[in-house]
């Protein structure tokens, strides 16, 4: 996984200026106004051959100087968990603050990296004055302008020499299964019912990444990778930093994993982040399972309630009726090994390959079903289709007119291509090429 660069300070010193100069877009919102940033932003940045994700940890903090430490300090907490080397940006214009002076104490304290950042130096006066912030206790100092751009280079250029080695590593073919979810779903009491069961082998792995716990999982004889993205190691009384974290947590796993396990609570619904997390899942082209916890808790139930939840489901996420729902209860144990059936399912569904002549055989069968349009007086022809790939699946069309083709054409073709051939929870890529 790409090491992790984050952005801390108080507010006003420029930290969303940096983040949006290090990669290189406007994706955070900067102004002028006092803690203006209300939300967490993450992007990828590139320099001297180097990849690595930066974090910016602006956020909105109240404007009470005690509560406003405390949430700077949050701030920092979280950086130095999740962090491989830490941006602590200064204002140079202002000078030295006590708010400064209380983000150093905490970060001298520890073993990360720590490069300090006088922004706003956007003159050779500045330049010059910013040398007043050695106070703080910092050996490297690095005077900027986010604005202009002034001294980044300098910066970034030591930056990526504190970041961590790359190793090359064995490729692990273990399926690695992701448990993604919002907080409180029961993401923990899921993996901790699957170590405590005497039907599972789990040993713990050296961690691959430092925000995620793996796990070595072996039912029925096959072993899995658990991927547990289940909040940070170490427990603080973080709020809303937690919860972005969480959010870039999700994300690796998810570029991480074969299969996204994606845990609803049964009481609470489907909502927008949930639905989020299935399409970031579908771009990554990933296996993807739909687990409702808490089934036990579901009043009334009878033979028709999971396909109620189901069809409630699918109605949120219109697009992705072919993934799989289970419904379980981690406190119980219910169906918990059903997860993981269903999983390895759906592994095979997303290594399975249609031999060039069955698949042809049935395009032919559904253009008979239902012909293709005719555009501009010429009519739309799809010549020959192969599988170019599997795991995740790739379907090549060859067709004379390939940009002409509509939209629900393509989906018309592709719901047939999984009433015919399955794929169930697997995303189907389709692309088509003139011939």
């Amino acid at each position: 996984m790409l090491p992790v660069v984050s952005i801390v300070g108080r507010p006003n010193v420029g930290k969303s200026t940096i983040f949006n100069r290090l990669i290189g877009s406007r994706k955070a919102i900067v102004d002028d106004q006092y803690g203006v940033t209300r939300d967490r932003h993450y992007g990828e940045s590139f320099w001297n051959g180097r990849r690595f994700n930066v974090i910016d940890t602006g956020g909105y903090l109240p404007d009470e100087s005690d509560v406003l430490v405390a949430g700077v300090r949050e701030q920092v907490h979280i950086a130095l968990e999740e962090s491989d080397v830490i941006l602590f940006v200064v204002d140079a214009e202002g000078g030295i603050t006590s708010l400064d002076q209380a983000v150093a104490e905490l970060l001298r304290k520890q073993d990360k990296p720590v490069l300090l950042v006088p922004n706003k130096a956007d003159n050779d006066e500045r330049t010059l004055n910013a040398t007043e912030f050695y106070a703080l206790g910092f050996e490297q100092l690095f005077p900027i302008s986010a604005i202009n751009g002034r001294g980044t280079g300098d910066l970034l250029d030591e930056l990526v020499k504190l970041l961590p080695e790359e190793q090359e590593e064995e490729e692990d073919k273990t399926p690695k299964l992701a448990i993604v979810g919002r907080p409180n779903v029961g993401k923990s009491s899921f993996i901790n019912a699957l170590l405590n069961n005497e039907r599972c082998i789990v040993t713990d792995i050296p961690g691959t990444t430092r925000d995620s716990i793996n796990s070595r999982l072996t039912y029925e004889n096959k072993d899995y990778i658990l991927i547990d993205t289940a909040g940070l190691r170490k427990k603080r009384k973080v709020k809303e930093n937690v919860e972005f974290y969480s959010t870039v947590r999700t994300d690796r796993a998810l570029k991480e994993c074969d299969i996204a396990i994606l845990m609803l609570d049964a009481m609470r619904g489907f909502e927008a982040q949930d639905k989020h997390i299935l399409r970031e899942a579908e771009k990554y082209n990933k296996g993807i399972v739909i687990v409702l916890n808490k089934w036990d808790l579901v009043p009334e139930k009878d033979t028709h309630i999971h396909k109620e939840f189901e069809e409630y489901i699918y109605s949120r996420a219109p697009m992705m009726d072919y993934v799989p729902i289970v419904s379980i209860s981690a406190l119980s144990g219910q169906r918990i090994h059903k997860v993981i059936t269903v999983a390895d399912r759906v592994l095979q569904e997303r290594r399975k390959r249609i031999s060039t002549p069955d698949l042809n055989d049935f395009i032919n069968r559904i253009l008979k079903e239902k012909p293709l349009p005719i555009r501009r007086g010429v009519p739309l022809k799809i010549k020959y289709c192969t599988q170019v790939k599997s795991n995740p699946p790739v379907f090549k069309f060859f067709m004379n007119i390939p940009k002409e083709l509509p939209a629900n054409y393509r989906r018309f073709i592709e719901n047939k291509i999984r009433q015919e051939f399955g794929f169930e929870g697997v995303p189907i890529t389709m692309t088509f090429k003139k011939k």
